[in-house]
């Protein structure tokens, strides 16, 4: 029954050198071990009747002293389900006494742990083919898989791990040859080759990578196809890119498709500003309510280049009001971003979001017709999984336009009305009980959300996002920077705590670089090759040319796990070799150039059929596949003139520049005196110098 069936990538760890938590002190009463962490999710747990663990060393040294099999389970604070399995499962004392007497039991916030959510969540694609959270696993004494799958119902619960712990007692070796066989795959998965004759970097590869994601595309609704539907920014800018090189027309609208309906539908929050993680539907109507900094980030990095490509005043609208909700409830006094808002409040999902009739109109008033209209609000609900609920998703269908015909209002009117409607809803719902906020700041995603700072300033010139940019990124600089020039994970309270990740160094470098390329300050250039060459020394390994996702390789009894593949987030090794590329582009730097062709000549057999899986590294590829531009801007209105080539999608350009010559070699002995040259080069050679901008696009083109 619990056999292994196939072997999938992702990778493990057991136990770092470091917990998640604070050390241990005296518990107040009904407490278990987890009162001393710093995770919000861990916290939450902490007043269960289950005697937790925090992944490491102590629970580790417990199981092993026992011979206990472990239990492992993985969520986040944000997470729905985990929830309803707390509340079924953990907060029973029955189930609880069951765990205690027969397990040593682990609670994981997958967002602290990323390396330890990803072994478990690949033996759970292994063994059950059930994936997501929580993620519930059986392990060894020692922490090696056994079984996991995602949310179990009570009584299903029960009876795994009654079957198990019987299991246990009478065929042990029968369990470690399970754990023998997730371990297998595990290892194979993380093999990584060093590749010398790969093919040649050509346009064939990327035709074939992009028309296998556009046989996947959903060309009426936007996304891919099917249920549920996620974002997947990197495939969308992947397509934007191939799209824009090809001029390929249908590409294009397939992606403005994706971004309308995203922003029409209940996916995104229509007061608010801000998207949830995905809509479990295939329109794009109701949304898994949690709201994750990392898909704003890339959404916001998203529209933006997209407003470059096909401007749409909506893009804008969709840029400002997502911003606007990052600053008033995901920003830290610092300047650093939180992780997450809770999908749930009052102890359901949605009910911060969506709204009765009754309700709307009580607080609109004589407004409500239009409002109703537009936003699709019925009198009986439009939720069908709520229905006795009669709660609406606000979601739009029609054309504004339409709509106020249909109320006998100019469009003039007809806006008014939405907009004091959307303020009085708003004031409204902010008496509410707000979803939970997980507070904890990780390096990683408030990278992400540097670069949408920068790259919104950059498309739309409002100067309070480049400060918002600077901020953070000091913030980064002063809490989250180590001694010998790494970083740490996570902040929260004051303390910075967990060794930092390679996709922490990688999302950090790439923030570095969209400040760069806004400010064309070069601190910015100095700091990101500052922080490649630390994760050179301390990720990288020279036998296979790729990144490991940790620090740490002792205490791994499986493998040092690397992180190759992309899914929401850019994979770690994708993200690092698109840096080396564009650092080594902008300094000269022939190891830098290197080591990216390296990686890439690593993975390219994968890409034709890679889907998602491949898309960051497919955007690499576009750049040797397809003509690439140093575009230098040099002189008193350098900015000026840069924002204006940011009027226009251009992401086979790398912008670079300054009022005077700098210390970036392709600067040098570009400065005319009283003039702002732009200079369109390849390989090192420039074309003839313009001070027009059109003049220089023509040369790009």
């Amino acid at each position: 029954m619990f056999q292994v069936s196939r072997v999938l990538s992702i990778f493990f760890l057991i136990p770092f050198l470091y917990s998640c938590t604070v050390p241990q002190t005296q518990r107040p009463p009904g407490t278990n071990r987890l009162i001393n962490s710093q995770s919000p999710y861990l916290l939450q747990h902490a007043h269960n009747p289950v005697d937790w663990y925090p992944w490491g060393e102590e629970a580790t040294a417990k199981a092993l002293e026992n011979q206990q099999l472990m239990i492992v389970s993985i969520g986040y604070a944000a997470c729905h389900w985990c929830h309803v399995m707390e509340q079924e499962s953990f907060e029973d004392s029955a189930v609880a006494h069951l765990m205690n007497e027969n397990f040593v039991s682990i609670k994981v916030d997958r967002e602290e742990r990323p390396d330890v959510d990803a072994i478990f969540m690949d033996a759970a694609l292994m063994t059950s083919g059930r994936t997501g959270w929580p993620l519930n696993a059986i392990a060894l004494p020692d922490g090696r898989p056994i079984f996991a799958a995602t949310y179990f119902p009570k009584e299903d619960w029960i009876k795994m791990l009654e079957t198990f712990n019987e299991l246990y007692q009478r065929d042990p070796q029968q369990v470690l040859n399970m754990a023998a066989q997730v371990g297998q795959g595990v290892s194979q998965m993380h093999y990584a080759e060093l590749v010398n004759d790969a093919p040649a970097f050509s346009r064939g590869i990327v035709d074939s990578a992009t028309s296998f994601l556009m046989a996947q595309a959903d060309l009426e609704l936007g996304g891919l196809k099917g249920a549920p539907k996620f974002p997947l920014p990197v495939v969308q800018e992947l397509l934007l890119t191939y799209g824009s090189l090809t001029q390929d027309e249908k590409m294009l609208d397939w992606v403005h498709l994706t971004l309308d309906n995203m922003r029409k539908g209940g996916l995104y929050d229509h007061l608010g500003g801000g998207f949830a993680r995905y809509s479990v539907d295939s329109v794009w109507h109701v949304p898994h309510f949690e709201k994750m900094l990392y898909d704003n980030a890339m959404l916001v990095s998203l529209y933006s280049r997209a407003y470059r490509q096909r401007p749409d005043s909506q893009y804008q609208i969709v840029v400002r009001e997502t911003l606007d909700f990052i600053q008033r409830e995901m920003t830290d006094s610092l300047g650093g971003f939180y992780s997450s808002l809770d999908a749930d409040s009052e102890g359901e999902e949605g009910n911060f979001y969506t709204w009765k009739e009754k309700d709307l109109f009580k607080a609109v008033g004589r407004r409500a017709d239009a409002f109703k209209d537009y936003f699709n609000v019925s009198p009986l609900g439009n939720w069908q999984e709520r229905r006795e609920d009669k709660l609406n998703i606000l979601h739009i269908t029609d054309e504004p336009r339409e709509v106020a015909r249909r109320q006998g209002l100019t469009d003039q009117e007809f806006w008014n009305v939405i907009e004091v409607s959307k303020t009085l809803l708003r004031k409204e719902r902010a008496d509410r009980e707000r979803p939970r906020l997980d507070d904890k700041q990780l390096t990683s995603w408030n990278g992400l959300m540097i670069e949408a700072y920068a790259e919104a300033y950059r498309t739309f010139g409002e100067e309070e996002y480049l400060e918002k940019a600077n901020r953070a990124a000091e913030f980064i600089q002063s809490e989250l920077t180590t001694e010998e020039g790494g970083l740490y994970h996570s902040w929260r309270n004051g303390e910075a705590y967990i060794e930092g990740f390679a996709s922490d160094h990688a999302f950090m470098i790439q923030a570095y670089l969209a400040l760069y390329q806004a400010t064309f300050d070069e601190e910015w250039l100095a700091r990101a090759a500052g922080l490649m060459d630390y994760t050179l020394e301390h990720f990288f390994d020279e036998n296979t040319g790729m990144f490991y996702l940790n620090e740490q390789d002792d205490q791994l009894p499986i493998t040092r796990p690397r992180e190759m593949s992309d899914n929401v987030l850019p994979a770690a090794n994708s993200a690092l070799a698109r840096e080396l590329y564009y650092l080594g582009q902008y300094l000269y730097q022939e190891d830098y150039l290197d080591r990216a062709e390296q990686m890439m000549r690593n993975i390219v057999r994968n890409v034709p059929e890679g889907g998602v899986a491949t898309a960051n590294w497919t955007l690499l590829l576009t750049h040797y596949a397809f003509p690439f531009y140093e575009v230098a801007v040099v002189g008193e209105n350098a900015l000026t003139v840069a924002r204006e080539l940011d009027q226009r999608f251009l992401p086979q350009v790398l912008l670079l520049g300054g009022k005077q010559e700098g210390e970036l070699t392709l600067l040098q002995n570009k400065l005319v005196a009283g003039q702002t040259m732009i200079y369109v080069c390849q390989e090192k050679v420039c074309k003839q110098p313009t001070d027009e901008v059109q003049e220089a696009l023509s040369q790009i083109e």
